[in-house]
């Protein structure tokens, strides 16, 4: 075991852009795609994803600076810290049981396939870890290693589901064909997109206002404009923090250029892409005709390339921070992982149809579970850390994440595995999510909606 966890750790050291054009394009051969063909589209995915974290380094940079000083501009403080997700990554992969169950999701997916349970092919070995830390964090919470197993494995096999369910929305909204979100932390709020957007239909005046980029643009000219939009964000967010003109001008055009670059990059990632899963399609059809379709699963990050993904997203970040300030029992003020708003805003958005205002004001209620869940699970966290041997540096007191580790539905799943009365009561309403998300799967896919682009 102990050699099957280094090799594992070793193998996953490996940067994203290395990892993933590297099992592309064995897959690409596997699909009998020439190697010619298949070193190309490998290599040009492994450049779009450099180009998305390239750029969504640049915004987190940018970004940063301003929360800090939005924080200190209200003068408050409290007892917890926002780490954010790397301490619960570390955790996860230093899990005694990580290895075994990194090799039973593996057989769980292909099993699934097999039996035509799941349409997914999750290639995206390193986010294994968020449905890892389910288990670790079950173990923390019950001491029972059984148990901490089979949430980790039931959490898996509903993760592949779940994105079998919004893959035709991340094809028709990025544009890109055959790939899907396996995505634990992100694919949580797309049951709650799909309820929340189902819900706002019933509102008159509000159901039939269009909010996404493209009616934004027909309707209001160049200030629909998703870069003119970021712009006018980024600028409002300055003034907020307090920055001089020549700070809030220059904030104002980055934000702009990072939510126009990012569909570019997306775009490299699309074609890539193509070859791909085209041969996968052959490929399936000839050895397995009655699969069915199949999708790639990749990291959330193409999603961000949406545009009305990171305007969601920048609007969600002050909503947290005037809400971590107000509401009651919220023990920490949401830093570390407030730039990662872009995951949840994503699926949300995939649920909405890109529609900017209906994705706000469904993040709203998520924004509020992920403060209490990550409020209230810190000391467990905090020693989940001390177990492992992790130490946050230049601090030794109670930490938290605010988005995975306030992620509403591996929160959910820790409190269930303890047999908490309110987690047990709400099995029914997450039992309608899910009912939800799948029946509005199958509307999509009756209606024949095609990818955008």
């Amino acid at each position: 075991m102990q050699t099957l966890n280094v090799a594992v750790l070793y193998l996953l050291s490996f940067k994203a852009f290395v990892l993933l054009p590297a099992i592309i394009f064995v897959l690409a051969l596997v699909f009998g795609i020439k190697p010619r063909t298949a070193a190309q589209s490998a290599l040009t995915l492994g450049i779009g994803f450099i180009g998305i974290f390239m750029t969504f380094d640049f915004y987190v940079g940018i970004i940063n600076p301003v929360i800090k000083a939005l924080v200190a501009r209200t003068g408050l403080d409290f007892a917890v810290l926002d780490t954010g997700w790397i301490p619960l990554s570390v955790v996860s992969w230093q899990y005694p049981l990580a290895p075994l169950l990194l090799v039973s999701f593996m057989a769980i997916n292909a099993l699934m396939l097999a039996a035509r349970k799941t349409r997914t092919v999750n290639i995206d070995v390193w986010n294994y870890w968020h449905v890892i830390f389910v288990s670790a964090a079950v173990h923390a919470a019950t001491g029972k290693a059984l148990v901490a197993v089979v949430f980790g494995l039931a959490a898996f096999a509903l993760t592949l589901k779940i994105s079998d369910w919004s893959a035709p929305s991340a094809n028709r909204e990025s544009g890109m064909r055959g790939i899907c979100i396996p995505h634990l932390s992100g694919l949580t709020y797309y049951p709650i997109g799909v309820a929340g957007n189902a819900l706002i239909d019933r509102v008159p005046g509000l159901r039939s206002l269009r909010a996404d980029p493209e009616a934004l643009k027909r309707r209001i000219g160049l200030l629909g404009e998703p870069m003119v939009i970021g712009f006018f964000l980024g600028a409002a967010l300055a003034v907020a923090a307090g920055y001089p003109f020549k700070a809030t001008a220059e904030l104002a055009v980055s934000f702009a250029g990072v939510i126009y670059i990012l569909p570019l990059m997306c775009g490299i990632l699309g074609g890539a892409l193509v070859p791909i899963s085209e041969g996968m399609k052959g490929f399936i059809q000839r050895r397995f005709p009655d699969m069915g379709e199949t999708f790639i699963g990749l990291d959330v990050a193409v999603l961000f390339g949406i545009p009305s993904v990171m305007v969601t997203a920048l609007l969600l970040i002050p909503a947290s921070l005037v809400l971590a300030f107000v509401l009651p029992g919220v023990n920490f003020i949401p830093l570390g992982d407030l730039t990662n708003l872009t995951v949840p805003a994503a699926m949300i958005c995939l649920a909405t149809g890109g529609n900017i205002v209906r994705s706000f004001l469904i993040g709203i209620p998520v924004v509020i579970g992920n403060l209490y869940f990550a409020s209230a699970l810190a000391p467990m966290f905090t020693r989940m850390a001390a177990q492992a041997n992790y130490r946050v540096e230049g601090y030794d007191g109670i930490f938290t994440s605010y988005l995975d580790g306030g992620n509403l539905l591996r929160g959910w799943l820790v409190y269930l595995s303890e047999g908490n009365l309110i987690a047990l009561a709400a099995i029914p309403a997450v039992a309608l999510l899910l009912w939800l998300a799948r029946r509005a799967a199958s509307v999509e896919r009756d209606t024949g909606n095609l990818p955008r682009g």
